[in-house]
């Protein structure tokens, strides 16, 4: 399994005039914990796109459980549970507060595809090669 977590600090412009974090800011959170999980892996998006490929999101589930605010510093999880097979790739993703209390949950599915052909293709093999490791020990 790949584990993945980033830390941020909620923003004023985040809150709503109830001064919580307003709903689809999660889903922003969300995609810095992925963009920053693929980071820390020693790969970027923008190599990605480099080597023609893109990565949209095609499906996007968030369970909010209790409020953030602003000024809190929250932590955002972008976990893979499996290796990813074919085109599809499931980030399954949580935010919790400073007490560790969870926030909201949910996953976010992204196809790899061609970026000229906008056909799916599967993941580049430096990410892949970069992920293997965390599912061998898993099986070991």
């Amino acid at each position: 399994m790949f584990l993945s977590e980033t830390q941020l600090r909620v923003r004023y412009a985040d809150t709503d005039k109830m001064g919580v974090v307003y709903h689809s800011n999660y889903i922003n959170y969300f995609e810095v914990a992925r963009t920053e999980s693929i980071r820390n892996l020693g790969f970027t998006y923008a190599a990605m796109e480099s080597m023609g490929i893109i990565m949209p999101v095609i499906e996007v589930h968030c369970r909010y459980i209790r409020p953030a605010t602003y000024d809190d510093l929250i932590t955002v999880t972008a976990n893979l549970h499996e290796l990813p097979e074919g085109h599809r790739i499931v980030f399954h993703q949580e935010a919790y507060n400073e007490e560790k209390a969870l926030l909201a949950k949910g996953h976010v599915v992204l196809y790899f595809m061609e970026a000229r052909t906008m056909k799916r293709t599967v993941m580049p093999d430096p990410l892949r090669a970069a992920l293997i490791p965390y599912f061998e020990t898993a099986t070991k």
